[in-house]
Parts: structure tokens; sequence; C-alpha cells
């Protein structure tokens, strides 16, 4: 078995191929395991207050896509945090067409996604919590599964 180089992980090149290894275990996961799962769910009627869905346009096929995003909801729209940055999926179909669709509760809301990168995604994270005692929990959970966060807010249209 090979020794793994501790110094090559404090080099800025060792930093960033170990955050595209997480990315890349992180989607796997995601695709494979947990957006399946919380599907399943949302089909059989199953709502959670940490799990919804939001529905972009595919910016290759022009196709709705749906996948399952944790976000904080108010009166003018949702806070959602892209735990893989500009680089996952759906942020890159915001990023071609930043009308989309969420899911709160049983209703589909319309909304203008942009990304808001002066936003601390950690602090935001502490706010999705459905209890103060589970902000640290939830704050964990969220730096746990994230390569590169970045905050977004939908605003609705509707």
């Amino acid at each position: 078995m090979a020794k793994r180089n501790s110094r090559a992980a404090s080099t800025p090149e060792g930093v960033a191929s170990s955050v595209v290894r997480k990315f890349r275990r992180e989607r796997i996961v995601g695709r494979y395991v947990a957006n399946p799962a919380v599907a399943l769910l949302g089909r059989l009627g199953v709502r959670t207050t940490f799990a919804t869905e939001l529905e972009t346009v595919g910016r290759k096929s022009g196709r709705r896509r749906r996948v399952p995003v944790s976000a904080r909801f108010d009166d003018a729209g949702a806070w959602v945090i892209s735990q893989h940055g500009r680089r996952s999926g759906w942020a890159l179909n915001v990023t071609d067409d930043p009308h989309v669709f969420v899911r709160q509760g049983n209703r589909w809301r319309s909304g203008v996604a942009r990304f808001v990168p002066e936003d601390d995604p950690s602090a935001r994270a502490r706010t999705f919590a459905t209890s103060p005692l589970l902000a640290p929990i939830v704050a964990a959970t969220f730096r746990t599964l994230q390569s590169d966060p970045i905050s977004v807010r939908i605003d609705f249209t509707d």
C-alpha cells in the first residue's frame, strides 16, 4: 500500500485535486443514492422540511431537470446552497437560464435564481435548521458534503 504524501495536500495543487476528488465522490453519491431516494419520497408524497425539489431547464437538452436541494423559504423567495459551487449540474443550468421552479410543500413556485457569492454559505446553512439545537448539526452536514459552496437566492415571480 502506498503511503500518502501529506505535504502534497498542503500545496495549492494538492488542495485543488483534493476538492475535485471530493466533488467526484459526492456527485456519485448524490446521483445514484441521495437524489433517487429523495425523488422516490417525493413521488410517494412524502415531504420533508429539509429537502425539496428544484427544477431547471437543461442547458444542453432544453429538458426540465429536477434535483433535490435544501431550501430555506421566506415570503419573497428561498435560499439554496449549491454545495459544489457553479460546477454542479443544476448551477450550470441556472447560469444558462436563471428561471426556475422550486417546490414549497405541495406547491411549485416560479422564480429567478441568482448566485450570491458575498453571502456566507456556512452561516446560511445554520438557518436551514428547524431548531436552534439542530443548527450545529445541519452546518456540519453541509460542511461534510460541500466542495466549493455558494449561496443561491431564488426570488419568487408568481
